[in-house]
């Protein structure tokens, strides 16, 4: 009987948390009769499904611009944040620095300071570096919110890796920076993998400075695009609206999926390889 309450809990959560998909998804392919009739379900078809809101997104609206701009701009952010972050959270941990605790805890409080506070003294930073109305401006300033979180994330998943394994691949001949690579880096896959998806994720929702920085139609990305082209005066494309939040969540669901096998593997890859 445990067991099966589990199990039933468990599928709860599971209908809960994909919940808003399904529903948005039944949105997406319903007729403008079927959606506005206060008579009808809204979480099942009363009339026969239809794809025309979904081929108006890709073909009467700049959709597909929006869903490249934050590709692209989310790929490079995530490539940076990487770059600086991993060095950063192994220095903070593993090298014994003067303050490095302290320092850790400064670059976390950084994250708590509301982007409407900072986004004023970023824009004249974008102003002289004539990135204004371009899509690089939130290259520029993206890694500014994911970069904190990042390393303190990485600190935790570091400080529960054991040294011993790495000081035994100093001890087998590998300098400092080869036991980082060969074996530390594949122990930290798991949260490698964590800031991916948190540095994509944050980069593809942020709203005020892709709001506040870019406003030719070209440059923009889907957390600002959608609102203005889908949302005209009083108009709502309401069933649009709902497939664009499909076609932005599912990649990014299937690659975290793509990597979750990797997890486990991840802790004792380097191991035993390194």
């Amino acid at each position: 009987m445990g067991r099966v309450g589990l199990y039933t809990l468990a599928i709860l959560a599971a209908l809960a948390s994909a919940g808003p998909f399904l529903w948005s998804s039944i949105t997406a392919t319903k007729l403008n009769a079927d959606l506005y009739n206060p008579q009808n379900n809204p979480f099942a078809y009363n009339q026969p499904a239809t794809f025309d809101h979904v081929r108006f997104l890709f073909t009467e609206t700049t959709f597909p611009t929006f869903a490249w701009n934050t590709l692209w701009v989310g790929l490079l952010v995530v490539l940076i944040t990487l770059a600086l972050g991993v060095p950063a959270a192994y220095s903070l941990t593993r090298l014994d620095l003067r303050g490095s605790g302290t320092l850790g805890i400064a670059i976390f409080f950084v994250y708590l300071i509301p982007p409407s506070l900072l986004f004023l003294s970023l824009t004249r930073m974008v102003v002289w570096l004539g990135l204004q109305d371009s899509t690089w401006s939130l290259v520029l300033i993206y890694p500014t919110i994911t970069l904190p979180v990042s390393i303190w994330l990485l600190i935790g998943f570091l400080k529960a890796l054991p040294k011993d394994v790495e000081e035994q691949a100093m001890i087998d001949g590998y300098s400092r920076g080869g036991a980082f690579l060969r074996v530390v880096v594949p122990l930290l896959f798991p949260g490698i993998v964590a800031v991916v998806v948190f540095a994509f994720t944050l980069t593809a929702s942020e709203f005020i400075y892709a709001l506040a920085f870019i406003s030719p139609t070209s440059e923009k990305v889907v957390s600002t695009g959608i609102p203005t082209e889908l949302v005209r005066g009083d108009v709502f494309h309401w069933q649009s609206l709902q497939a664009s939040n499909i076609v932005i969540a599912v990649p990014i669901a299937l690659i975290f999926n793509l990597f979750l096998a990797r997890f486990i593997a991840g802790f004792t890859m380097g191991a035993v390889k390194g």
